[in-house]
């Protein structure tokens, strides 16, 4: 184990203790030399689980990678943690619940590698198309075969782009400079923010329908996991090729790997998989029909000297001025403010996320409103908590900092209003969400024992408690609905946990929220939506919320 230390800052009768971080993965030289001008740095890229459980009560900051796991109890043995950092986009390897719940700043490095994720796609595809590593292997045999490795041109083809974030911004401007035709799915997309870009926004059904290449750029939730499955390779554009550089999990490996031994699919590249390194997949038995890099997308010399040097100025920052550029999560806040809002943070986050999902369009119009005493709180981090919750699982690494600026990329308008008078309780939140098809509008407030609770769905009155996995339908108030509703969760072996029920009059629409042990997948609320008398039907899941409800 290396270890590089700075001195500790001496004035004449004083001596001011250096702060520790602990580097856990493989960083540059020059992130090292960062860190080290001004706390006292141990570099263990090596370390085992065991180990970091061992010695993580010793540091003030920790700084880790794709490699190292930053469980709950890493965190709680943690006692002198200030900030963790993430050399990279995605945290999913940080349980940042517990490490807000600690007070435990969390930082990442959202733009450090877009420019080489985006690129590595890029070359993927170029590789899919024109069968680079196939050709190459057979040259470097001896062979030549040239009519084994007949490709196709990228000019004049559709590309279908799934989430338009950084990354995905700069594949499609890419695609665009190539002559091909580009389709957008982003749900916070507007069609005239698609068109300033010359892109076209689409339903996810018309790029299974249209695209000759389709490349992914989302987050992996509950939402995506599964996102190309079965049921949608079934129908999918005969002849099409995927590519996969975001995250593992949002393709059913197995079911592409039968879809292209079937020629349903012409072809795949995959940078990212479920198991990493992938254990006995079908994929690597395809040949030439697939490519396969090993979770390659930031591994450039300059995506690693980015992300580096940002991250240990972060928490060099942070230690030393108390200052961060891109935190995730909300410890940053003063501390006054926080506990005004109490669990209002929480339920902002849980309804902005249950607004977002509700509403059928693109989200043009955003507005919290809060009631009686809330109003005369300092309620601005409530909206940047809603907005939150509403773009989570819709854009990549949205957090705290960046949800403002996330809406007004996406053309979203937002406003926050105050009514000191409240009619039915001492204080509450309403959010309404407006699309081209209407207006969504999620109420809720705190009771005096803390619990959050929704009190209204549009004109529906209720009183739901919010949960991790959460089904919204609505539906014609009349026997037999529930039924129908209980009997395809039951036919799909998932279990109710609990039911609340809103209605304003009898035999008129009403909205039914059930909550569950387990997420659903869109097939389950496919069947739902075609079941007569459900009108809609939406899968809501609080998964990655950083705030906790209890």
């Amino acid at each position: 184990m290396a270890k590089a230390e700075t001195q500790a800052t001496k004035s004449t009768d004083i001596e001011v203790t250096t702060k520790r971080v602990l580097v856990a993965d493989q960083i540059s030289d020059r992130g090292l030399e960062i860190l080290a001008e001004r706390l006292d740095v141990t570099y263990d890229p090596k370390i085992t689980a065991e180990k970091l459980l061992e010695t993580i009560g010793e540091y003030d900051a920790l700084l880790v990678r794709s490699r190292t796991n930053v469980t709950s109890d890493v965190i709680e043995r943690g006692t002198k943690l200030k900030v963790i950092g993430r050399a990279g986009v995605g945290v999913d390897n940080i349980d940042v619940k517990s490490a807000t719940e600690q007070g435990v700043l969390v930082v990442n490095s959202p733009e450090g590698n877009t420019a080489s994720a985006a690129e590595h796609t890029l070359a993927l595809m170029f590789s899919l198309a024109r069968n680079v590593p196939a050709a190459d292997a057979s040259m470097k045999s001896g062979q030549w075969e040239r009519s084994q490795f007949m490709g196709v041109e990228l000019f004049n083809k559709v590309l279908g782009v799934i989430g338009l974030g950084k990354i995905g911004g700069r594949v499609a401007a890419a695609a665009l400079a190539l002559g091909m035709k580009v389709l957008v799915y982003d749900p916070f997309i507007s069609e005239e923010r698609a068109k300033q870009l010359n892109l076209v926004s689409v339903p996810l059904e018309e790029i299974w329908m249209r695209a000759d290449f389709i490349t992914i750029h989302t987050p992996k939730n509950a939402q995506t996991t599964n996102l190309i499955n079965g049921t949608v390779l079934s129908r999918i554009k005969p002849g099409v090729r995927i590519i996969n550089a975001s995250r593992g999990g949002i393709i059913d490996e197995a079911a592409l790997a039968r879809a292209i031994k079937d020629g349903r699919v012409a072809g795949a590249a995959l940078d990212v998989f479920d198991d990493e390194p992938p254990k006995d997949s079908a994929l690597v038995e395809l040949g030439s029909k697939v490519v396969l890099t090993p979770h390659l997308g930031a591994s450039t010399v300059e995506a690693q000297f980015n992300v580096a040097i940002d991250l240990a100025e972060q928490i060099r920052d942070y230690l030393t001025e108390g200052m961060a550029r891109s935190p995730v999560n909300l410890p940053f806040m003063r501390p006054d403010i926080l506990k005004s809002l109490g669990k209002y943070l929480a339920l902002a986050e849980a309804m902005g996320a249950i607004a977002g999902e509700l509403a059928k369009d693109n989200v043009r119009e955003f507005e919290l409103i809060a009631y009686g005493s809330l109003a005369n709180k300092a309620t601005e981090p409530l909206v940047v908590a809603a907005l939150k919750g509403m773009f989570m699982g819709k854009i990549e690494a949205v957090t705290f900092v960046n949800a403002q600026i996330a809406a007004r990329n996406h053309g979203v308008q937002v406003r926050e209003s105050r009514l000191p008078e409240s009619n039915e309780y001492q204080e509450g939140l309403s959010i309404l969400v407006s699309t081209d098809s209407g207006t969504t509008s999620i109420s809720g407030t705190i009771l005096a024992q803390h619990d959050p609770i929704i009190t209204k769905i549009n004109e529906h009155p209720i009183n739901l408690t919010p949960a991790k996995y959460m089904l919204f339908t609505m539906h014609k108030d009349q026997p037999g609905m529930i039924a129908k509703v209980a009997t395809v969760l039951g036919e799909q072996d998932i279990n109710i946990s609990t039911m609340s029920v809103g209605r304003v009059g009898i035999r008129k629409d009403a909205v039914m929220v059930l909550t569950m042990d387990e997420p659903l997948g869109p097939e389950v609320v496919k069947i739902l939506m075609d079941q007569s008398g459900i009108h809609t039907a939406r899968f809501v899941s609080l998964e990655s919320m950083s705030m906790s409800l209890s």
